[in-house]
């Protein structure tokens, strides 16, 4: 069986220092493949996403400051003779550097009646050197996917657990499942995921009426490393809240209860004998309902 998945940040850092992966190569493109004796029979798909990298330069940069802040109080504490002792010195120091997440980027000198640090721009820099860098590793031979499709179809992962979200939240009620048979709960299951299927026709006839994005087929030729935008239509009715025709966009679930308004009601005249002839009278759908109705109605199997 094929899969995909991510190399976790330790994994990377051991690429870079084997020299297995060359920086110098996202001069030239944000996406290249290598293969390394840890991962036999698997390809190493390495991206730079330079806007993901700028972030985390950033927020590095603001962490490593709001430390510095800290330590400075800690460090007045010290000279003023408010905190004395190595042991109550070091427990303020690691409140402070652990705080942030940022005390490997320290060197600390700590003694009985004096405290300094420094900032160790050597280790930064080459934390920095890594921003923005992730890798994707799959089993899947080139032939059948490339390094593009690897990285658009592990990104596309969410499509695969949207619904299981779906399924335990408000939208299907899988959980709880009060049945004790195995047949049963595979039965529930089953019919769950029936219920998805549906939904999910659901929200690709209506797309239309919805927040959603029309442009789909845009995802397939995009920048496959580049952070995923949504189309300038589905941005203009989500600032809006509108559509084209100037009626309101709507979410799934919105549409849906409006949808609920369309009943069938039996009828039976007042004052009706037992057994007296009814009938059906089902509620006609205005406009937004009926358009609603045509577009399920053009799905094809």
């Amino acid at each position: 069986m094929h899969w995909i998945t991510a190399l976790r940040n330790g994994a990377i850092v051991k690429l870079a220092d084997s020299g297995q992966l060359q920086l110098g190569l996202f001069d030239e493109r944000n996406l290249f493949t290598l293969t390394h004796p840890d991962f036999p029979d698997e390809r190493l798909v390495v991206c730079r996403n330079g806007e993901l990298a700028k972030q985390r330069t950033a927020k590095r940069q603001d962490l490593i400051a709001a430390t510095e802040r800290q330590l400075e109080k800690v460090k007045s504490m010290v000279e003023n003779g408010r905190l004395k002792g190595r042991a109550a010195i070091g427990v303020r120091v690691g409140k402070v550097v652990n705080n942030y997440k940022v005390a490997k980027h320290f060197d600390l000198d700590i003694n009985d009646n004096s405290f300094s640090y420094s900032v160790n721009r050597e280790r930064v820099a080459a934390e920095a050197a890594l921003d923005g860098i992730y890798v994707v590793r799959t089993s899947v031979p080139a032939p059948k996917m490339s390094s593009e499709e690897a990285v658009l179809n592990y990104k596309s992962l969410s499509t695969v657990e949207r619904p299981f979200r779906t399924m335990k939240g408000v939208d299907l009620h899988v959980r709880p499942i009060r049945h004790h048979l195995e047949n049963r709960v595979r039965a529930h299951i089953f019919l769950s995921m029936l219920a998805y299927y549906v939904q999910w026709h659901m929200i690709e006839a209506w797309r239309p009426l919805l927040f959603a994005d029309e442009q789909r087929a845009d995802k397939q030729v995009r920048d496959p490393v580049a952070p995923a935008k949504r189309s300038k239509g589905a941005l203009a009715k989500v600032h809006n809240k509108r559509l084209e025709d100037g009626t309101p966009a709507m979410s799934f679930r919105t549409l849906f209860d409006h949808m609920a308004t369309i009943v069938k009601n039996t009828c039976r005249p007042k004052g009706a004998r037992p057994g007296e002839a009814t009938f059906e009278l089902t509620t006609h759908p205005n406009a937004k309902q009926q358009q609603a109705l045509d577009l399920l109605a053009a799905i094809t199997p």
